[in-house]
């Protein structure tokens, strides 16, 4: 079941790029932690590593406000997993990535200074493999390992400057609204300088295709991905008339550079690569997501299991299992991943997946013995230990989903919604200091040290004096009221 983030405003996924401009622009878009680093004078040379790491801070606050995303476990598992197998292989200074998973059917894909990778969910429903998906991250890790974002944002300083009240007012009102009308609200050349800024030219294009050609080599990958996903993206441009996939609109291709890239590809040896299994598991789980209705999905993959041979393709069965488990047809979707599960014994996207029809059927004793008997041969995982504590919360045993929880955040500690999720148990168990705690770190993500720094003071004030827990949070504090303290002073 795919789990979507708490998202107390949103914006269109065509919004994204537009509040990136905005943000890197150095303006402060909320008033606490929102004052980006000065980008430097016309001579200054690139921005620094640490502005860098600031710059992609609030690149982050803002996503987490704004932007729709998906925070389903298994999903994010594996893009974590497929990214981190190529960034051994890219050039990159710092290997220490955020990535974002945003919740748009649209192809799209982005990364910005401070190691940001954020990938539209869109991008599974339109690459049909997965060296065509891990081709469109590695061409963003090279766009990052060449710093080519850095570089454009240093040209446009000095050519041409964002009006900043225009895009201000254009970006809160499609945030109001959640459409596309502020957009239309902003003036032509303000647009331009948003475009310019966020457009590679085509020297960094090429560049990045040569790089991201490099890392999939690497990495075991087909780069033989790369030209094939351009040429999808050249008939979905053909497909939509004026109207340019969102990717498009800031990686310009041509039908020359689709050429060049699939020439320099086939110059890498012909291994016959062959996709891993998880991705078809996430692309049919990311199909379900969107389709217009469950009843639909239902009939989409039943319609996929008439073709020839579809009933050995396990990725069409799982995604009818999901869709039988979104159309409340729990005993199908049951009946389905015990026989998968049956064929490939202890793949970890199928036992979750039960664990989540026993969880939907109230079946809580047996969701919890999947799992646990699931996290005894895999420590640690994140779809897995997620889930446990989804099934604690539904059993009312908050002190046990905390437990699980409390090792998330230690994983995955800009993960928000683990946070918020973590302060539900904690309440749940009646651990008040833990609840402050939690909220605490969940706001800080979100960019209000104000409200951290009142969850903490609070906390502090029912700990005892001299208690460890106690020191802990007194330290936490003195971190966040330095950072208060040297914005107002900035």
């Amino acid at each position: 079941m795919i789990v979507n983030q708490p998202r107390p405003r949103t914006i269109p996924a065509l919004a994204l790029t537009a509040l990136l401009a905005l943000l890197l622009a150095s303006f402060p878009a909320h008033p606490q932690e929102s004052r980006l680093p000065s980008i430097g004078g016309t001579g200054g040379g690139l921005i620094a590593g640490q502005q860098e790491s600031d710059i992609g801070q609030q690149v982050m606050v803002s996503i987490r406000r704004s932007a729709p995303r998906i925070s389903d476990p298994l999903v994010y598992d594996y893009l974590s997993a497929i990214t981190y197998r190529l960034v051994p292989s890219a050039p990159l200074q710092d290997r220490n990535l955020t990535l974002a998973l945003i919740d748009s059917p649209a192809i799209n894909a982005f990364a910005v200074p401070g190691g940001i990778v954020g990938v539209n969910g869109g991008l599974f429903l339109n690459a049909a493999t997965e060296q065509q998906f891990a081709s469109v991250l590695a061409h963003e890790l090279a766009h990052l390992s060449q710093r080519h974002f850095a570089r454009r944002m240093e040209q446009q300083e000095t050519s041409a400057p964002l009006t900043l009240a225009g895009m201000i007012a254009g970006i809160v009102l499609s945030a109001v609204t959640q459409s596309d009308i502020g957009f239309a609200a902003i003036a032509g050349t303000q647009a331009l300088a948003a475009q310019n800024m966020l457009a590679y030219s085509r020297s960094h294009e090429q560049e990045a295709d040569r790089v991201g050609l490099d890392i999939l080599a690497s990495a075991g990958m087909d780069p033989r991905g790369m030209p094939e996903m351009f040429e999808i993206m050249m008939r979905q441009n053909r497909m939509q008339g004026n109207r340019l996939p969102e990717y498009l609109s800031t990686h310009p291709l041509t039908q020359s550079r689709v050429a060049d890239t699939r020439s320099r590809a086939e110059q890498y040896p012909d291994e016959n690569i062959r996709d891993g299994q998880e991705y078809h598991l996430m692309r049919s789980r990311l199909q379900v997501h969107y389709a217009p209705s469950p009843d639909v999905a239902v009939e989409t993959f039943e319609a996929y299991l008439d073709r020839p041979d579809a009933q050995k393709n396990d990725a069409i069965r799982y995604g009818l299992s999901v869709a039988y488990l979104e159309d409340r047809q729990y005993d199908k979707a049951v009946g389905i991943l015990n026989d998968l599960l049956a064929r490939n014994p202890g793949r970890i996207t199928f036992q979750v997946t039960l664990a989540e029809v026993r969880l939907a059927q109230n079946r809580i004793d047996e969701a919890r013995v999947i799992l646990k008997n699931a996290l005894d041969r895999n420590p640690g995982n994140y779809p897995i230990t997620h889930t446990l504590a989804r099934t604690e919360i539904a059993d009312g045993n908050g002190a046990a989903a905390a437990e699980y929880l409390r090792q998330l955040t230690r994983q995955l500690p800009g993960q928000e919604h683990l946070w918020l999720k973590l302060a539900e148990a904690e309440g749940m168990a009646r651990n008040i200091v833990g609840v402050h705690r939690a909220r605490a770190e969940y706001d800080v993500l979100m960019g209000d040290l104000e409200s951290a720094q009142r969850q903490l003071r609070q906390a502090q004030e029912k700990l005892p004096a001299g208690a460890p827990q106690r020191q802990v949070v007194t330290e936490r504090l003195a971190e966040i009221t330095s950072r208060l303290h040297a914005l107002a002073n900035s």
